[in-house]
Formats: C-alpha cells, sequence, structure tokens
C-alpha cells in the first residue's frame, strides 16, 4: 500500500501471534494488541486530508482478511482487528470499513457461525461496530474512477492465515472422485481380463483396494465435518 510502509507486515505479525495462541478470544487479542502498541499506529504529526487517506488504506489492508479463504480464526482475528483500528483512528469523522455488498451475505453467514459456536465476545465486538456504523456498504470492493486507467491490484493471500479445509475440497472436488471412480471401474476390469478367472481378478493382481474411492469419499467428508465442530 503506497504511503503505507510496513503496514500489511505488521497486520499479518499481529494475526499470526494470534493464530500462533489457537484461540478466538477477543481478551487474548486484545493482550497482543496492546503488547504492540497497535493503536500508536495512527499517531504522528499529518494534514487531516492525508491522515484520512492513510486511515481508509489502513482500514482496507485489514478488511481483506476478515473473508475467506482465511481460516475461521484468522476472521475472528479480522474482526477484532478492524475493531481496534476503527476506534484508534484519529480522524473526525471517523473514516468507515468498506464493504462490498456482495460480501454482506458472507458477513451474515459468519454471524451465524459465531453464534452457533458460542464465541459471544466476537459477536458481541461485531455488534458494537453496526451499532457504531462503521461499515460503508458499497457496490464495488473498490472506488471505480473513469478519469485515469489505474492498474487493478491481484489479491494476495497469505498461504499461512488460509482455511485448511479450503485445500482439501480444492484437491478432492466431486469431479476428481468421479475420475477416480471411472478409473477405478476400468482398473477393475483390466484385471479381469488378464486373470484366469474372468468373473473376478486374480488375487495377486490386487494392489490396491476395491473400496479406496469409497474410503477417500468418506474421509474427505469426515475432515469437512471436523473442520465445521472445530469452530
Amino acid at each position: 500500500m503506497d504511503g503505507v510502509p510496513g503496514l500489511k507486515e505488521d497486520c499479518e505479525e499481529l494475526l499470526g501471534a494470534f493464530q500462533q495462541a489457537d484461540t478466538v478470544r477477543f481478551e487474548r487479542f486484545a493482550e497482543l494488541w496492546r503488547e504492540r502498541r497497535f493503536h500508536t499506529i495512527f499517531y504522528g504529526r499529518i494534514r487531516a486530508l492525508e491522515r484520512n487517506k492513510i486511515t481508509k488504506k489502513t482500514l482496507d489492508v485489514a478488511q481483506q482478511y476478515f473473508f475467506p479463504p482465511y481460516s475461521f480464526q484468522i476472521r475472528v482475528g479480522a474482526l477484532y482487528l478492524l475493531y481496534g483500528l476503527y476506534n484508534a483512528q484519529l480522524c473526525q469523522p471517523k473514516q468507515k470499513i468498506r464493504i462490498a455488498l456482495k460480501h454482506w451475505p458472507e458477513i451474515q453467514k459468519f454471524q451465524l457461525d459465531l453464534l452457533d459456536a458460542q464465541h459471544y465476545d466476537a459477536v458481541y465486538i461485531f455488534r458494537r461496530l453496526r451499532l457504531a456504523r462503521a461499515f460503508h456498504f458499497t457496490a464495488m470492493p473498490k472506488p471505480l474512477t473513469y478519469r485515469t486507467k489505474k492498474k487493478i491490484e491481484k489479491n494476495y493471500f497469505k498461504e499461512e492465515f488460509k482455511d485448511p479445509s479450503n485445500r482439501v475440497n480444492s484437491l478432492i472436488t466431486n469431479d476428481v472422485l468421479e475420475e477416480l471412480m471411472n478409473i477405478h471401474d476400468h482398473y477393475q476390469k483390466m484385471k479381469c481380463v488378464i486373470s484366469a478367472d474372468k468373473s473376478q481378478p486374480d488375487k495377486a493382481l490386487s494392489s490396491i483396494k476395491d473400496d479406496f474411492v469409497v474410503n477417500l469419499k468418506d474421509i474427505t467428508l469426515e475432515h469437512q465435518e471436523w473442520q465445521q465442530n472445530r469452530m
């Protein structure tokens, strides 16, 4: 982000420490925030216009961790980070957190997940932001302009913060399972062709279990269920 050197690294360091704490409690996040004196991020003698720009960019950097593909814990940490930054800013009136309308259903689902998991401190923080009217709902994630042609920045996702369940789902999709099943069926038929008894393959050729694909599917579903319960 131009004009805010080291901001992204500082945010990721704080969220990384929160991730290492293996908790979603606001109390622990607040301790990490105070240890790093994160409230001083807006300190400095700068003009009001520049202060507004820097604050907007700071909130934009923080809010990107609030959405998938980041893990549940990182998203909770991002919620706390946004809360802290919004209240620590020196702008009057306060700069708001820009939220595109397409992201709002995902945020509502996230709020329900917090309630279901009884993470009431996170629910409270989210409610405080809502009551403070901290969100600015927009049509697009970033402002559009017709005056100049700006280079669109590609989103960078920190791998360590991503939800592990997304990696499994991206590797073992329904299409992949179907293709594996087709290959396995063809493999079984070819074994029958070269076996003495054409109706079933010789035991000597059974190097892969017959229920390999079924077991893989069951393991994938169990992993998804474990991820849901882990929240």
